[in-house]
């Protein structure tokens, strides 16, 4: 596993819409982060990439904020799903907020993404909130560390 540099957001941008394509029949739209501006994202976001056998299989995207950390998107390649790299990426993200001094680490996701929700509580997170947007349900969700 890496940080990400500049040069990356090529390769952010492409392993995120692969990871996020099969959402796309069931909410009608490409989810956020398929759209996302990577170039500036990975300028201000912290970006950590996990490679397998030298190809980019993972990624993980947080955001340090007042009093917790952010994970803004978790990304895993197709043919790399099911190996518990999201896990692995949650568990780096976890122990990121408790060196910076965090108790607290939060996500957001799509309520519709049942199977990310339910991975989501089996890791010890809890539902905080839903919150309604023009788009659908955001379901917003923390851990305590």
């Amino acid at each position: 596993m890496r940080q990400a540099t500049a040069a990356d957001a090529g390769a952010i941008r492409e392993l995120t819409r692969t990871a996020y394509a099969k959402w796309v029949p069931l909410i009608g739209r490409e989810p956020k982060p398929m759209t996302a501006n990577y170039d500036e994202a990975v300028t201000r976001h912290r970006f950590d990439l996990l490679y397998v056998d030298e190809t980019l299989a993972a990624l993980i995207e947080t955001i340090r904020e007042a009093d917790h950390l952010l994970v803004e998107n978790v990304a895993v390649s197709p043919s790399f799903q099911g190996r518990g790299l999201g896990r692995k990426l949650m568990a780096h993200a976890e122990t990121l907020a408790h060196e910076l001094g965090f108790g607290m680490i939060r996500l957001y996701t799509n309520q519709r993404f049942v199977e990310n929700i339910e991975l989501y509580r089996r890791l010890g997170y809890q539902v905080d909130r839903e919150e309604v947007v023009p788009v659908g349900v955001v379901t917003h969700m923390s851990k305590r560390l």
